[in-house]
């Protein structure tokens, strides 16, 4: 009966053992969710007091305050996340802790026993007299070999007791750093919903503000997206005269491929053709432009979120920065072209096919030809046209076709 308890004992330690590896994994995995939730909070709040400085900024501060409150309330989700995980892992600390005191009473019970026993063999006790008393040579050597046996029988016993005492302690060491890292996760969730609060609050005053002054933005986003014609025009034309000069210069020569001989395609070298080929193999793992930012407008064609009247056509992505970001390639290539536009410099890099443009430079430390290596710094941005906010437009294109560089980045 005493070893199928103990049997049980240890079935029930070893199921929860791997019950509590699992769920260090997903802690582990939580707490690296919780880590890019809280930078991604610390950065958009900076972007947010940039803004708060700039009366005519309230477009991007409604859009940066959807972002933050969709980051709080992610947030939020993995504080509860693990606040729940913690309460499971207290509640198996405590069952195991309740178990080693089970262990702890079997072991005591036992040593009781063979305590009670020795007390009713006390002529045992005596080891020189229990060996000496032995008729024979052979029980002599019995009996020696059988009171090393007990002697380190009881030893043993009262090993395995402290061991299981020191475990005890460990365990509720365990149990209270538990209960005081999970007091301190809802602090922290207390504290976000707060936060949450106010940012739900201040995005409706901004919402509210944005209405009166809908027709006002209305004119201002529809010249801003008739200078962005104008520019995504001059980035075409740019890319245009560059297939041209790659097939002006590569015509002819047997190391092009005959899919690559039309109008709208570039020719590649085979060096050329490599750097393209690993441009592709890289998809969804490039680094972005900048270390830091947000993208506040989306690639595509859809609606403002914030004045439907006026529709947006992006061809990339507007990533809003703090003041003097650097603006870094996002994979190797050779510079083709800088060329300025409505008082803006624009970077083309070009990666086989494929071209990365980088538009608002307020400087740029590269010149056309450059090669240059993923993540190497080629300019700085500039602050946007009639604001005090700094933003990036970024595109990708293949020949001349445009795609949408978030498929091509990294998790952001």
């Amino acid at each position: 009966m005493k070893m199928k308890k103990i049997g049980i004992l240890i079935a029930a330690f070893l199921l929860l053992f791997s019950y509590m590896t699992m769920a260090q994994n997903n802690s582990s995995q939580l707490k690296k969710n919780k880590k890019k939730l809280e930078q991604d909070i610390l950065t958009t709040q900076k972007l947010l007091n940039e803004t708060k400085r700039n009366k005519n900024s309230t477009l991007q501060q409604a859009t940066l305050l959807r972002k933050q409150i969709n980051y709080r309330e992610g947030l939020i989700c993995e504080l509860n996340t693990e606040i729940y995980d913690m309460e499971l892992e207290l509640e198996l600390n405590l069952k195991l802790s309740r178990d080693l005191d089970k262990k702890l009473q079997y072991m005591k019970t036992d040593y009781e026993r063979v305590v009670y026993l020795a007390y009713k063999n006390r002529r045992m006790v005596d080891k020189l007299a229990f060996i000496l008393a032995a008729d024979d040579f052979s029980q002599m050597f019995r009996r020696f070999k059988y009171y090393n046996m007990f002697t380190e029988g009881v030893e043993r016993q009262i090993e395995q007791i402290n061991k299981t005492k020191e475990e005890i302690k460990r365990k509720s060491e365990e149990i209270a750093s538990i209960k005081e890292e999970k007091l301190i996760l809802l602090e922290g969730k207390e504290m976000e919903i707060k936060h949450l609060e106010l940012d739900r609050k201040q995005k409706n005053q901004t919402v509210q503000q944005l209405k009166k002054q809908e027709k006002k933005l209305a004119e201002d986003l529809k010249l801003k997206e008739k200078k962005r014609r104008e520019l995504d025009l001059a980035i075409k034309k740019a890319i245009e005269k560059e297939i041209l000069a790659s097939q002006k210069k590569n015509q002819g020569k047997n190391n092009n491929k005959p899919s690559q001989n039309k109008a709208n395609q570039m020719l590649l070298t085979p060096e050329e053709q490599l750097v393209s080929s690993d441009f592709v193999k890289n998809k969804g793992r490039l680094p972005w432009p900048v270390e830091k930012g947000k993208t506040i407008v989306e690639y595509g064609k859809h609606p403002h979120p914030d004045v439907p009247s006026v529709m947006i056509d992006n061809k990339g992505i507007d990533i809003m920065v703090e003041a003097n970001a650097s603006v870094r390639a996002v994979f190797d290539g050779v510079v083709t072209g800088i060329i300025e536009v409505m008082g803006t410099k624009v970077l083309m890099i070009r990666h086989g096919d494929y071209i990365t443009v980088y538009q608002n430079l307020a400087t740029v430390n590269v010149k056309k030809g450059d090669k240059v290596k993923i993540k190497q710094t080629v300019g700085v941005v500039a602050k946007q046209a009639g604001s005090t906010m700094y933003e990036l437009h970024f595109e990708v294109w293949k020949n001349d076709t445009n795609l949408n560089p978030t498929s091509w980045m990294a998790k952001n």
